[in-house]
């Protein structure tokens, strides 16, 4: 044998390909999703940074709005009162307070409501992850479906009819939608009912996830169960109508592209069956852009709740921001901005994993 000759097992071996997960790359889905972890958490704290500085920037003195005008005359009172609350310390050290405090679990003490931030968010939380949720549920299957309708159906008149009713969705504001409805459904129709989460003389359900149709459910309370999803309803579906229509539009141009690429030409001259081009070919390719714009609507849905809940009298983090802003109540509403934040990163998350799950382009690249 020749110096040059090389035996065929070390040719193969010399010109083998690393495996995936033995060589340097090790799981690139899993590297990926590390990289959006570490990201989230600088995230995290430039939120607590960031609120803290815009909640200090806003115009007000809280000791004149929690103090009446007689408490205001005494400075040992108004001295106490920002010593109890640590206003008397420079931004810096108080932003180093309220950073421990978040690490530790304690977002401090309401100043209206005398007591923990946390105790006064683990009850408002619920009730609006319950109406934003039952909201971006209505608008994924509704707008999904919709969008898909109308680009297959293009230029046809379920199609113009599809765009005019989105159209309306994004046009009409949310707030005169909600009291439109309110007044039409409850007060002159009479067919929905009215305010708050249940029926008025109603016990809630025995907490479990604090979402009253879920527990009641769980309890086997079916008259609370049946009442609460009634007062779910019209909320809901007035909080999704602008959600449905962003969906259908962005569904159906992202299907319309989809169903010009030629991987569909090629399915449809293979003779597939329409239903399996659909959701094999078609849908899963869409379903990036969808993914992402129905997450980034269900954090908009959630930290846009406050006139609805206003209208319909809903305990959530709406009305509890704005009565806090409205006090100048700086510890719930840092609370609240670190709420609507960490819910941004939660599905900023979800999205990049659901992203490695529908397109394999991701978990290779």
């Amino acid at each position: 044998m020749s110096p040059t000759s090389v035996p065929s097992k070390d040719l193969k071996a010399a010109t083998a390909r690393p495996r995936p997960g033995r060589g340097g790359r090790r799981n690139p889905l899993a590297r990926f999703l590390l990289r959006r972890v570490l990201t989230a958490l600088l995230l995290a704290l430039g939120i607590t940074l960031v609120t803290f500085v815009l909640t200090n920037l806003v115009p007000g003195d809280p000791v004149s709005a929690n103090l009446g005008q007689r408490a205001l005359g005494d400075p040992a009172i108004v001295a106490q009162w920002r010593a109890e609350h640590g206003l008397d310390k420079p931004l810096p050290q108080q932003y180093l307070l309220h950073l421990q405090g978040v690490l530790q679990g304690d977002l401090g003490m309401s100043q209206q409501s005398h007591r923990p931030v946390l105790d006064d968010l683990a009850e408002a939380v619920p009730a609006t992850l319950e109406l934003a949720g039952a909201a971006i549920l209505i608008s994924i299957v509704a707008g999904v479906a919709f969008g898909v309708i109308a680009a297959l159906r293009r230029d046809r008149l379920s199609d113009h009819v599809l765009r005019v009713i989105s159209l309306i969705g994004i046009s009409v504001p949310t707030f005169w939608l909600a009291l439109t409805a309110f007044y039409v459904f409850f007060y002159r129709l009479q067919i929905t009912p009215g305010s708050g989460r249940i029926d008025p003389g109603m016990s809630p359900p025995p907490q479990v996830t604090g979402l009253y149709t879920i527990d009641s459910a769980l309890a086997g309370q079916w008259d609370v169960f049946s009442s609460a999803v009634g007062h779910l309803v019209t909320p809901a579906l007035v909080l999704a109508l602008y959600t449905i229509g962003l969906l259908t539009r962005f569904t159906r141009s992202a299907v319309l592209e989809v169903l010009g690429q030629d991987y569909v030409r090629a399915a449809r001259a293979k003779g597939l069956p329409p239903r399996v081009i659909l959701f094999r070919y078609v849908l899963r390719s869409a379903l990036v852009p969808i993914i992402t714009v129905a997450g980034l609507a269900f954090g908009s849905l959630l930290s846009g709740t406050v006139l609805v809940e206003a209208i319909f009298a809903w305990p959530g983090v709406g009305q509890y921001a704005y009565k806090s802003a409205t006090t100048l109540d700086l510890p719930a509403v840092m609370g609240v901005g670190l709420v609507v934040g960490g819910v941004y990163l939660v599905i900023n998350l979800i999205v990049d994993v659901l992203y490695g799950v529908i397109d394999p382009r991701v978990r290779l690249s």
